[in-house]
């Protein structure tokens, strides 16, 4: 017997469709209700599924919102429906996919995808071969929605469609979506390509026995009339440039002529997809000769992609040249991730060098719409070609920027600022004969009427910073200051924005070079206080925590103390303790304590305070989570079902505290002293080193680390407990973690001297471990070399004679940091072992030369001990054995033992 509704359910069932269309909350508020009661009776999805399929004269969207809602049923509770109603519900899908109207043949697609994706794809044998069999209808509906759900499978089981799991059931389906791309019907040529893509990317075995046919298939289609059809050929041809690039080769001209002609499709979609073919090409290895003598032809056409569109300037409201009164809304403000701190050394010719944490500048210069189109791809694509053709780019773009530059169209002027950002990093060498005159056009038009000229003026200029700073200042650093810090209080809020990024960039090239200025660039930044909006607020916390970064203890002198803290503790106090908006002030205050160093002393107590609180009450909010959990299983399912009332924990504002607390402890070293004897930061310390989440115990590791040097009398009592977590965590998975642990056992082998004795056997074997592994990242090799040097200077009976098994990565790893202390106490250590242990370094002793030849200027005593060694060792082997020996030196290294050392 079917399944037949009962009247009066169906009624209600109805009645309920109608009402969750209703734009008042109160009803939505009771149709959620009545959902959730209905969900106790299984056959209520039979009622939802005949609505669907069955009830043509219901309107459609009352049609298509059944088949949703009994879509989120089938994605939370299919493993409840009774096989009865399982069986029902597929064979209405099947047996429906051909519906006249393509809503409701979409939604039909949806669910059928819907049940295939929670495993029913095993478990339904017939739906693949009844899907592919309904291709071959004459009847187009029933072709296309058979399609449309195919598509939808392709795209979320790719990898399960090409497993032994199901016999492999591409072997079938690609021959078979190929014979279709020659279809009449556009809209199924476009499925059968789209179908088909889904399995580029993954170099599914079936469709690289078809790769041959698929091509010239597609070639086929290339000029197809159909704008959906051109933008899929485009995006295989784009995926096939990643994964089979052998295939394309023969055919590229011909390729490159086409995407030519599709960059400049009248489609923006088509024009989109063709344009990420440049994107693509420039990573490949042979994208300079192939595209050598197309540049002729590109490069206009990408120039003339980057201005924006109507509809772009609409977005953006281009017209609305005063915003800065208009309050932001949330959705402006994207969210902001807090960079833990890693601890790095100093490498020659750089400061601090980030390993593993390097973000990529975020070059985008309209945020906003944050939507990537043509534009944006134009622009990115003409970036990566200029690092890929450097200066042999320039011929075929200066005479189209002299053009642009100076256009009375402020549209057309705006995109050619846009290509001089874009060209900067590539064409740097190239573009410096041009810079005295094009850096002065472009400081003017940071004052162009147009604020979207003046926000990209502010970006392109960042990105020449580094030449700007190289130049003699009076020439252009004081002119575009001048002119940026105007900008900063400009009257429209994405100016402010852009120009606050572009003052953090030149902050960064300038360093020093800024501290004439100082008084001026505090004046304004503390000005833009009182006139920002939320969104900006954030980005000028970034820029004078930059400031603080790039000038240092400058910025201690009591005038710009009286400038500067009295705004910053301002917002400190009017934030709660829950307003994520504390995490860029804390990051900024951390710049500012570091570099204020004493002279944040007045200011110290109650951030300190603040900071300890804070961590003390996420740690205490973890806590009755984990109580809950443990008390029952309801309060997870209320979490997870009610997210919004039950908040998880948010540990970021403990790890941006921890931060925070790191700065203060290394700007004002031991004047901390005081703080930590009046708080119980060490207990929480040692919870949050246990913490599950990696980030909290690196930021845990950095504190100790820093506390461990400004106040070590408050450390050492707690030594023997936290010893074993810190070898616990010299576990290079998580980089940083391990990273920062290592430096911190460090910095207390050095306070604790002999006495860190008992502890050795409980690090040493991981870090010799880390510093032998392939492929460690730079700093964390850095680290672990300070820190085995550092532990065999305090032990070295304990740590020497194991020296043969870690001297030669050791030597490798510290020959490129400058001159420091932390070196140098690492150098003593391995100078101090070797006395111990000659032996363990004779096979290595190249290496050991080469490092201390990497020192510049060692102190006496460090100097001495590498003489008695380098001495030692040669009488040793006697002075024919060292000739030979010597002779396999590099010149330079040979040059500086002898000039230095004298051997």
């Amino acid at each position: 017997m079917e399944w037949q509704p009962d009247e009066q359910g169906l009624q209600q069932v109805l009645q309920l469709l109608k009402d969750s269309q209703s734009p008042n909350t109160v009803t939505q508020r009771a149709v959620q209700q009545k959902l959730e009661q209905l969900n106790q009776f299984p056959d209520f999805n039979n009622y939802l599924i005949f609505v669907l399929t069955r009830l043509k004269t219901e309107d459609e969207p009352t049609r298509s919102l059944s088949g949703l809602i009994l879509k989120n049923n089938v994605k939370a509770h299919y493993q409840n429906f009774p096989p009865t109603v399982a069986d029902f519900i597929k064979q209405e899908c099947l047996n429906n996919i051909g519906d006249p109207s393509p809503l409701i043949r979409a939604t039909i697609g949806i669910l059928i995808t819907t049940i295939a994706s929670k495993g029913e794809l095993q478990t339904w044998p017939e739906l693949l071969p009844q899907l592919c069999n309904l291709l071959n209808s004459d009847d187009y509906n029933t072709c296309e929605g058979s399609f449309g759900a195919l598509q939808k499978i392709c795209e979320d089981s790719s990898e399960l469609l090409d497993s032994d799991a199901l016999n492999r059931p591409l072997n079938i389906m690609i021959p078979k979506f190929l014979q279709f791309f020659k279809h009449c019907s556009p809209k199924i040529r476009s499925h059968a390509i789209a179908c088909v893509n889904q399995f580029i990317i993954g170099r599914a075995q079936a469709l690289m026995d078809n790769i041959d046919t698929f091509i010239e298939s597609l070639f086929a289609l290339a000029a197809d009339e159909d704008s959906e059809v051109r933008k899929n050929v485009c995006r295989a041809l784009v995926m096939l440039l990643e994964v089979r690039i052998d295939r394309l080769i023969p055919h590229m001209h011909s390729i490159i002529q086409y995407m030519l002609q599709r960059t400049q499709d009248p489609d923006e979609n088509v024009a989109l997809e063709a344009c990420e073919f440049w994107l693509t090409l420039a990573e490949q290895p042979i994208c300079k000769e192939m595209l050598s003598g197309h540049l002729v032809q590109l490069t206009p056409i990408l120039v003339n992609g980057m201005k924006y569109s109507e509809i772009d300037i609409i977005l953006l409201k281009g017209d609305v040249e005063e915003d800065e009164a208009v309050p932001d809304s949330d959705q402006d403000i994207k969210p902001r991730f807090h960079k833990s701190r890693t601890v790095t050394l100093q490498h020659e010719g750089g400061e601090g060098e980030e390993g593993e944490d390097i973000e990529d500048d975020d070059d985008d210069d309209d945020d906003t719409l944050s939507d990537w189109n043509l534009r944006k791809c134009s622009a990115a694509a003409l970036d990566v070609l200029a690092n890929v053709f450097r200066d042999e780019l320039l011929p075929h773009l200066l005479p189209l920027l002299k053009g642009l530059l100076f256009h009375p169209d402020w549209v057309i002027k705006e995109s050619g600022i846009l290509v001089l950002g874009a060209i900067a990093e590539g064409c740097m060498q190239g573009m410096v004969p041009y810079l005295p005159e094009l850096i002065p056009h472009l400081i003017q038009c940071l004052c162009d009427k147009k604020a979207l000229v003046r926000s990209i003026a502010c970006w392109t200029l960042s990105r020449y910073a580094h030449w700007v700073v190289s130049q003699p200042p009076d020439s252009y650093l004081k002119p575009l200051m001048t002119e940026l810090l105007k900008r900063i209080l400009d009257g429209n809020k994405r100016v402010q924005e852009a120009a606050c990024s572009a003052f953090a960039t030149l902050e960064e090239e300038a360093c020093t070079e800024l501290v004439p200025y100082l008084s001026f660039i505090l004046d304004t930044l503390v000005f833009a206080f009182g006139k920002y909006q939320h969104k900006n607020l954030l980005i000028l916390y970034d820029a004078i925590g930059t400031l603080a970064d790039s000038v240092g203890h400058h910025l201690n002198q009591p005038e710009y103390i009286q400038k500067l803290m009295p705004p910053l503790i301002a917002k400190w106090n009017e934030l709660k303790d829950e307003d994520k908006d504390l995490f860029p002030l804390l990051e900024c205050l951390s710049s500012v304590a570091t570099a204020l160093q004493s002279g944040f002393l007045p200011y110290c107590e109650p951030v300190y305070q603040r900071c300890v609180t804070l961590v003390q009450k996420t740690l205490a909010q973890a806590m009755v989570r984990i109580n809950h959990e443990t008390e029952s299983a309801l309060s997870v399912q209320m979490y997870n079902q009610h997210p919004d009332q039950y908040e998880a924990p948010d540990k970021d504002f403990m790890i941006v505290a921890l931060d925070l607390l790191s700065g203060l402890a290394e700007g004002l070293g031991g004047h901390v002293e005081q703080l930590v004897a009046r708080s119980n930061i060490m207990t929480l310390l040692f919870q949050c080193m246990q913490d599950t989440m990696p980030e909290v115990r690196q930021s845990s590791f950095a504190l100790l680390g820093d506390l461990t040097k400004a106040c070590f009398l408050h450390v050492k009592p707690c030594i023997a407990e936290f010893m074993p977590i810190l070898g616990l965590n010299l576990n290079p998975e998580f980089i940083s973690v391990c990273n920062n642990a290592t430096w911190a056992i460090g910095e207390i082998s050095m306070q604790m001297g002999a006495e860190m004795q008992p502890y050795v056997g409980m690090v040493l074997p991981h870090l010799v471990e880390i510093i032998n592994r392939p492929n460690t990242p730079k700093t964390l090799l850095e680290n672990t070399a300070i820190t085995i040097g550092r532990l065999g200077y305090v032990c070295p009976q304990e740590v020497a004679p194991q020296l043969q098994q870690f001297i030669r990565p050791w030597c490798t790893s510290l020959r490129n940091i400058r001159d420091n202390e932390e070196k140098d106490s690492a150098f003593r250590g391995i100078c101090v072992m070797i006395g111990v242990n000659p032996a363990g370094v004779v096979q290595d002793f190249i290496f050991f030369c080469d490092a201390v030849a990497s020192w510049v200027n060692p102190n006496d005593d460090l100097r001495d001990m590498f003489y008695k060694i380098l001495h030692g060792f040669k009488d040793q082997v006697g002075e024919e054995n060292w000739q030979q020996f010597s002779e396999q030196f590099p010149p330079l290294l040979k040059e500086r033992l002898s000039a230095c050392y004298g051997v």
